[in-house]
């Protein structure tokens, strides 16, 4: 089996579980849905503001899916016999990627279009928007295929909790600054809260790349070493 034919066999698979796809896309819908109506009463609850951080809710979600695929693909032999293919370590890693960044833009969409509706603006480049949330979501892919690397299937929806909880107390839908200076720096040490930084000051003051690149780089920089992390324990999982 080539590399196109296994992201293209992921991509079935992915489809082939509707329950969890729908989830995927559904559970951060109506959030924003629910939230968005405490609007009236606090700014931070607006679709403007609210919107960033409940696509990054969503690919917490994308987390889990990616990793529950890779760890039980391991388990079920798939990986091994695929060993006997002339492919790299991170050329399984792309193949169990690329199935995931359309569910991250759905996630992007959805929310964007239903915010649109509901009064969402954007001051600044959507395309930047879009670059950030992208440069995001193949860091959360990135986390998900470590953790699939190295937990069994049944851990993995526990493991993924340990993302869930920093997205949500890096701004998700309340400024950190509330919550005091110390867990304000505490939280910009990850690239979490650099996503949120950067996609609301495009949104909300037009901001451009130059005066959002220092939070960009956080972002692409963490993407990049998960994703490298992710091929490193692929390979020391399949040696052992």
């Amino acid at each position: 089996m080539i590399f196109s034919e296994l992201a293209l066999r992921n991509m079935k698979e992915t489809i082939r579980d509707p329950l969890s796809l729908g989830l995927t896309i559904a559970l951060p819908l109506g959030l924003f849905l629910i939230l968005q109506t405490l609007g009236r009463i606090e700014d931070m609850f607006k679709a403007t503001y609210l919107a960033p951080g409940i696509v990054l809710f969503g690919f917490v979600m994308i987390v889990f899916s990616a990793g529950f695929l890779l760890a039980r693909d391991r388990e079920r032999g798939v990986l091994t016999r695929l060993l006997t293919a002339p492919l790299r370590p991170i050329d399984f890693i792309i193949a169990y990627t690329l199935p995931f960044i359309p569910v991250g833009l759905m996630q992007i969409a959805t929310i964007y279009g239903i915010g649109a509706w509901l009064g969402l603006e954007i001051a600044g480049s959507l395309w930047l928007v879009l670059l950030v949330l992208i440069a995001s979501c193949l860091g959360y892919i990135g986390i998900g295929l470590v953790l699939g690397a190295l937990f069994a299937s049944k851990h993995v929806g526990f493991a993924y909790m340990l993302v869930l909880f920093p997205t949500i107390f890096s701004g998700t839908w309340a400024p950190v600054n509330l919550m005091g200076d110390g867990f304000n720096r505490g939280v910009h040490w990850l690239p979490f809260a650099h996503a949120l930084d950067a996609v609301r000051a495009i949104m909300i003051t037009g901001a451009t790349f130059s005066e959002i690149a220092s939070s960009f780089f956080w972002v692409i920089g963490y993407s990049i070493a998960f994703l490298a992390f992710g091929v490193f324990a692929f390979r020391r999982r399949m040696v052992s």
